[in-house]
């Protein structure tokens, strides 16, 4: 039995890094391991945060040892933090990194734990650089990375994001995203549509996930415009992060309203299997990217997917087998789903045989050689 602690966000916190990290929690908790999860009492101040609320309504899952005690802008807090840490002398301390902004805190606490000599510390990591990167992208993470003993990414290209940063050549392993697995079952999809009031003779397209521009939602409206998917409909299911004017103009513009069905606020847990059950089709039109939890969502509803080649979300969506990868354009976006829906490709025996590469247990094993 090792004694494990994680370091990020973590219920009452909401989003993909939250039940990430929960899930990686409950999985070396099933290993026999000792784990805690250390989180914020405040991750990012108000006016840094995009959405409506950080929080969620969830209750902690049962079973985790939740401990909130970070503070990401208090210096002292750091400190107190990592000793305690410290004193824990636990085996292994992962830091879940995902911004620049939490370089500062990360590396301070890691610091203060590096100093009993024992503990391994290694860095998961969902980003490198943002993908909208600002100064604090090239200042900050150096401070990160030179601490960490180590580095697990979710893609390669994350991977060698990291080199940039690392000067002694640290121990590196890319492995892929685990497939979210505590979303529910898969609905009939007469139930699915009928509880987001949607008509069952149409078929739909999905886009799922906060919006920001980096996800390209604009050229997937772009994309429903096309002539090629005028029966073709989207629902768009996820928190606006950035004015949603844009959006609604292009709606407006292509007289799109009666085609484009948005359910704009957060989806809760609960209600995430309505989205993937309703539709035939997961869009992702990413203009930039390193990967996505979006795509592990479609793995366990056993959902086609379409995705962009950009980053790293062409190495877990393969061409043919599991759906479809296009320049992040207008055109070939809408291209590619009516090849979808024209060709009437069974890819469901493709996505069965792929999804058994995203396990929790061959993360963990990873983790534990990297260690």
């Amino acid at each position: 039995m090792k004694r494990i602690v994680i370091v990020g966000p973590a219920n009452p916190y909401r989003g993909g890094i939250a039940a990430f990290n929960e899930r990686l929690a409950r999985q070396f908790l099933a290993e026999g391991n000792e784990v805690f999860v250390y989180t914020f009492t405040l991750q990012y101040p108000s006016f840094l945060f995009p959405g409506k609320t950080q929080y969620t309504s969830d209750p902690c899952p049962e079973g985790l040892m939740v401990r909130r005690r970070i503070n990401s802008v208090n210096p002292f807090n750091w400190i107190s933090v990592g000793d305690e840490i410290r004193e824990m002398n636990a085996d292994l301390v992962i830091f879940a990194y995902w911004m620049s902004f939490m370089a500062p805190c990360f590396g301070t606490i890691a610091r203060r734990i590096k100093r009993n000599h024992h503990t391994r510390l290694i860095g998961l990591m969902h980003n490198m650089i943002p993908h909208e990167p600002k100064i604090i992208d090239r200042l900050f993470p150096g401070y990160f990375v030179s601490v960490m003993d180590g580095f697990a990414a979710l893609s390669e290209s994350v991977v060698r994001d990291i080199e940039k940063f690392d000067r002694h050549g640290k121990p590196k392993i890319a492995s892929p995203h685990p497939i979210y697995d505590h979303y529910g079952e898969l609905l009939p999809r007469e139930e699915a549509l009928a509880k987001l009031g949607l008509d069952s003779s149409l078929r739909y397209v999905l886009f799922f996930g906060f919006i920001r521009a980096y996800k390209g939602l604009d050229l997937l409206l772009e994309a429903m415009a096309d002539e090629r998917l005028r029966d073709v409909h989207l629902i768009v299911a996820g928190e606006f992060y950035e004015d949603s004017t844009k959006y609604t103009d292009i709606i407006k513009s292509h007289e799109l309203e009666d085609k484009v069905h948005l359910f704009t606020e957060y989806i809760p847990d609960t209600e995430v299997n309505r989205f993937f059950s309703a539709c035939d089709i997961v869009a992702q039109p990413y203009k930039t990217a390193t990967q996505s939890g979006v795509t592990q969502v479609a793995y366990h509803f056993e959902k086609p997917m379409l995705v962009t080649n950009v980053g790293g979300l062409s190495e877990i969506v393969p061409e043919g087998k599991v759906g479809y990868n296009v320049d992040p354009e207008a055109g070939a976006i809408a291209g590619a789903i009516s090849r979808f829906y024209e060709s009437g490709a069974d890819l469901h025996e493709g996505i069965v045989d792929e999804k058994k590469k995203y396990s929790w247990s061959l993360l963990t094993e990873r983790l534990g050689k990297l260690m």
